[in-house]
């Protein structure tokens, strides 16, 4: 198991001047005898040692991506009316909230809206009158049922008329003042951003104006190779890295494979799901994907901190003791970046320095 302790470069580096004298006097006397270095109890407590044991090996396939926001959860926002939009009031990565007002459109539909608005609420007030006479007429003997009949019916469909009226105003912002305002359905960040101020807007067009998006979860776009589609599945657990968080790993999956190869490039789609805690991930950042692949074969692995390459050559740095530390070679089968599986030098049970270890050569290599 390994016992990893985080420790100071400053203490490292100070072991290991000492290593560095020792190695250095000894070298000067006599190559071939060396005295052995005992390391103080409390920098030996502080090295990350790792023990080498023997499990299955595991492959690591990486891909080449592109983050990209989660199509499923976005909000396209289109023009609803034709006119000129003017008080853009956001700009792409800003945070809206729902029923923020993004823009203003200057409508000469929805003027129509209002006009046929107040032309229905005075066919209302008309009709009820016009009923009301007939009413009084039928009392006096001077209309007949028919007439009353005919006035209820004009009155109900002026009514009828006026609802629908402000039903299409209310659709269309219920603005009376002509002016049609857009606004965001959803909390979100603008994603995407396709309108300017004093631009025509058509509602025949097609054109979304804005892109909204949660950025909650994203997704990561990658090329799959033909050699490498039967390693691949959906569900699969993956590791992401980026350019802009180097040290940083995001944990996702396999959400979707397309399993259709792009008659062009000859390569299958795959989408990876990932938490965006924190909306770190932006969309269009470039990322690495790594996928284990576990065979049923068995070798001897330690943990990929304790590999040194130097001179077309692997070593680690075993320690059997705090009096008896050796650097040695070793033949490595594959390295899937936590894991080296090794098919020479070393043996289950050796303990080496598990960490840092690349630092701790060069150091010795560069004061010896």
């Amino acid at each position: 198991m390994n016992k990893i302790i985080k420790n100071s470069i400053s203490t490292l580096t100070a072991s290991f001047m000492l290593f560095n004298l020792f190695s250095c006097n000894s070298n000067e006397q006599n190559s071939e005898v060396r005295t052995p270095y005992v390391i103080p109890d409390s920098l030996f407590q502080k090295l990350a040692v790792d023990t080498v044991k023997t499990s299955n090996i595991s492959y690591a396939i990486k891909f080449n991506g592109i983050v990209d926001y989660n199509t499923d959860k976005v909000a396209n926002i289109f023009p609803l009316v034709s006119g000129n939009i003017h008080d853009i009031r956001v700009m792409p990565g800003d945070y809206v909230h729902a029923g923020q007002v993004l823009g203003t459109i200057k409508s000469p539909e929805v003027a129509n809206y209002n006009a046929a608005l107040i032309t229905a609420e005075t066919n209302v007030r008309l009709n009820a009158k016009l009923l009301d006479q007939q009413k009084q007429l039928f009392k006096s003997g001077l209309a007949s049922q028919i007439d009353i009949t005919t006035a209820e019916v004009g009155y109900e469909q002026a009514v009828a008329a006026k609802v629908a009226a402000e039903k299409i105003l209310a659709i269309n912002g219920n603005n009376k003042n002509g002016d049609f305002e857009v606004k965001s359905p959803v909390n979100g960040f603008i994603v995407q951003k396709n309108v300017t101020n004093d631009m025509a807007v058509r509602a025949d067009n097609g054109g979304n104006m804005f892109t909204i998006s949660d950025l909650k979860d994203v997704w990561v776009q990658a090329n799959v190779y033909e050699s490498n589609i039967n390693s691949v599945h959906e569900g699969n657990p993956v590791e992401v890295t980026t350019n802009t968080y180097p040290d940083k790993v995001f944990s996702g999956k396999v959400g979707k494979l397309m399993n259709v190869l792009d008659p062009a490039t000859k390569v299958m789609k795959m989408r990876v799901v990932l938490d965006n805690p924190g909306f770190a991930l932006k969309p269009q950042m470039f990322a690495t994907i790594a996928i284990s692949n576990s065979v049923n074969k068995k070798a001897t692995s330690v943990a990929s901190g304790a590999l040194i390459f130097d001179n077309s050559q692997y070593y680690v740095i075993i320690i059997k003791g705090k009096n008896n530390i050796e650097l040695r070679p070793v033949e490595v089968i594959t390295n899937n970046g936590k894991t080296a599986y090794i098919k020479s030098g070393l043996e289950p049970g050796d303990k080496v320095i598990g960490a840092d270890a690349l630092l701790m050569y060069y150091y010795n290599s560069l004061n010896s």
